[in-house]
């Protein structure tokens, strides 16, 4: 039999809500295909946002203490409702999902590394999907600056993963003269960073908190440890199977 490959998909809060202010249970849907149709060629480790965004559909929170504990607050109350749609929709098309919570501490440590890398073999290897997030609760960093793309890259770096795959909201990196001319024009391969960093537009998207810039250094960590990274559009319909087949601009760090 053929060795699956492994894959890392990052999913942010953007992609997930589909620019809009609630979570897309369309969107969720059309990951859930998509992970259906490759599940005899390819096995899916997900690390995604979206807790504080659903939580926001459900509660207004009046607080007198400052914002980042506030949306501590909300991504306690949304975190169970994600993964509650998660294994709704997924359980529909027959896959199985686990929740696993993880802050860049547990990545300082060796233990806590190793008890990672075991506990999610155990359940790829018995066809659960992983869906990771950020424990909002106790790291602030993350909500105030990364949206999950770090974690994205240290989770891939850490397995060991074959392809990083980070759904945004653009077909990939842009060069930054096609943008300052209003005519996007995507970087298809990348080999120098230090070329690309120069390119990279420092805005942020309205759900989410890293921008583009989080992500490049997503991918620089990946690349570090010989793993290739696509930024796609995860707004688009089936942009999982599109990359794969080349059908839609992305950009792809080598």
């Amino acid at each position: 039999m053929q060795k699956k490959q492994r894959i890392l998909l990052k999913i942010g809060s953007n992609t997930l809500t589909k620019e809009t202010d609630s979570i897309s249970r369309e969107k969720i849907e059309d990951i859930a295909n998509q992970i259906a149709k490759l599940k005899d060629s390819c096995d899916f480790v997900i690390v995604s946002s979206g807790a504080i965004a659903v939580a926001k559909q459900l509660v207004k929170l009046e607080s007198k203490q400052s914002a980042v504990f506030v949306k501590q607050a909300l991504a306690s109350i949304g975190q169970p409702h994600l993964i509650r749609i998660y294994q709704e929709i997924f359980r529909e098309k027959g896959l199985l999902t686990s929740q696993c919570l993880l802050s860049y501490s547990d990545f300082e440590k060796q233990e806590s590394k190793t008890n990672i890398v075991n506990t999610i073999n155990v359940l790829v290897n018995n066809n659960y999907i992983p869906i990771i997030n950020e424990n909002d609760t106790v790291a602030t960093d993350e909500i105030k600056f990364g949206d999950n793309d770090k974690l994205a890259a240290l989770t891939a770096t850490l397995l060991d993963v074959d392809l990083l795959i980070i759904a945004t909201n653009t077909n990939g990196i842009y060069t930054k003269e096609s943008i300052e001319k209003n005519a996007p024009k995507t970087i298809k391969e990348i080999t120098d960073f230090e070329v690309l960093k120069k390119e990279v537009v420092h805005t942020k998207s309205s759900h989410g908190s890293g921008g583009m810039a989080s992500k490049i250094e997503a991918a620089e960590l990946s690349k570090n440890a010989n793993i290739e990274t696509w930024i796609v559009n995860g707004l688009e319909d089936n942009f999982i199977i599109n990359a794969f087949k080349q059908k839609v601009p992305f950009t792809k760090i080598k």
